[in-house]
């Protein structure tokens, strides 16, 4: 048996008795309020979902269980998923453990390469990314084990197989499909004395012989992973998950939500404004040529892209991890010195616009002009590294849920005419 799973087996029973016990005494009470305009507007602030891995308070940003990002920035992703799925932080030996296991599980199926290869290649990159993930469900554990018949508290057991799989695969299948799509090459294998983010660089065959871009592929996979229960990819993923559906089933389904231009797809939209205000300015625009060109887009009926957040406040705490990382490794690129000076501009143009409650950066107006320093310059690919980390927050998540014994997601809709006779009364 492995660490992590050893130490989950030994957590898990008493955290479910816990959380038992504290709805039985406390199931009767009312911890959130659903108005009218939350009913129309996506559900957003309505406090419905339980996710004990990560939780994104709108003054602070990301908290993965009790530790501020700050605390994470210079953690692995393979030691973010330990501490998603035991709530701490991984020792020495059970890193290594953890990563010696998904070395033994990375190898992808020959079927899923020639599923890829079969593809149109006008296929965007997460459309081959998700065909890959679903089609890999022939390979479930809990699907084969659920079918056999198993008791409900081993669900999570087989789960967590599924997830290690998964993540394990990811990086491998993520690098090819960059490779392909782009034509640069044939597959590149997997090195075996790499960590899972700097294999990762290595698969998608750029050199890095001082780790700089393998460092921020670490970073952008630890601050991907996890940002609570309610956007659009964890949850997608979790109403799936929660009708017992694989996690092959259910991550596919997320990824698909983070596909959208709202969600992950908003990282590429970000990087392409900048360019093109570079572009109309010839360089790096000054501050009052960003300005010039913020209130023309906003004049112009659309929005900046990389910032505002549905739910933060405040600048997002993964817009500042890169920021930093920028400053100290390119801080004299054209592209980053022009996102800092957009940081610098466009808040201040953002709190004159009345209707608009977060002027402030989020994930994406920075991460997009990093990857493109250092030679990763395919916009559309971009997602696809957002759903390589991301894959470990859902996967988590799943794993905590199937644990907890959570039910089916089923909440209760209703038509406008009867939304009208309640607003009546």
């Amino acid at each position: 048996m492995s660490l992590l799973k050893e130490k989950l087996a030994a957590i898990l029973p008493e955290q479910v008795s816990s959380i038992k016990q504290f709805v039985a005494e406390n199931g009767s009470k009312v911890v959130s309020e659903v108005t009218l305009a939350q009913a129309y507007g996506g559900m957003r602030g309505v406090k419905g979902l339980v996710c004990d891995t990560s939780e994104v308070p709108p003054q602070k940003g990301l908290i993965i269980r009790g530790f501020e990002l700050s605390q994470l920035t210079d953690k692995l992703p393979e030691e973010i998923l330990f501490l998603l799925l035991t709530g701490v932080l991984p020792s020495p030996a059970e890193l290594k453990d953890l990563q010696n296991d998904l070395k033994e599980r990375e190898e992808v199926p020959e079927y899923v390469w020639n599923v890829i290869d079969s593809m149109p290649e006008s296929s965007h990159p997460m459309t081959y990314f998700n065909t890959a993930i679903l089609v890999m469900q022939n390979e479930s554990k809990f699907a084969k084990k659920y079918e056999e018949g198993i008791n409900k508290s081993d669900y999570w057991v087989y789960t967590l197989e599924d997830a290690l799989d998964i993540i394990a695969k990811v990086p491998a299948i993520a690098a090819y499909i960059y490779r392909k799509k782009f034509n640069k090459g044939a597959r590149i294998e997997s090195n075996k004395n790499f960590d899972w983010g700097k294999n990762y660089v290595h698969m998608l065959g750029f050199e890095d012989k001082e780790d700089k871009f393998a460092n921020l592929m670490r970073l952008y996979l630890t601050v991907h992973t996890d940002h609570e229960g309610g956007n659009v990819s964890a949850f997608s993923a979790g109403t799936i998950n929660s009708a017992l559906s694989d996690l092959y089933y259910s991550l596919s389904g997320g990824l698909n939500g983070l596909a959208g231009p709202l969600h992950g797809l908003a990282n590429q939209e970000c990087l392409g404004w900048v360019l093109e205000t570079m572009e109309s300015f010839g360089g790096v625009p000054t501050e009052e040529q960003i300005e010039k060109m913020t209130w023309d887009t906003l004049n112009a009926g659309q929005v900046i892209p990389g910032y505002g957040h549905a739910v933060l406040r405040v600048t997002d705490p993964r817009f500042t991890a890169f920021h930093n990382f920028g400053k100290a490794h390119c801080a004299n690129d054209p592209v980053f010195q022009t996102v800092d000076r957009v940081f610098k501009v466009v808040p201040e143009v953002l709190k004159q616009v009345e209707k608009i409650q977060n002027p402030w950066p989020n994930v994406d107006a920075g991460s997009g002009s990093l990857l493109y320093h250092f030679g990763l310059k395919e916009f559309s690919y971009y997602t696809v590294l957002f759903s390589v980390s991301r894959s470990i927050g859902i996967a988590a998540q799943s794993v905590i849920a199937r644990a907890y014994g959570l039910p089916i997601t089923r909440p209760k809709s209703l038509p406008t005419s009867k939304f009208k006779d309640l607003v009546s009364k």
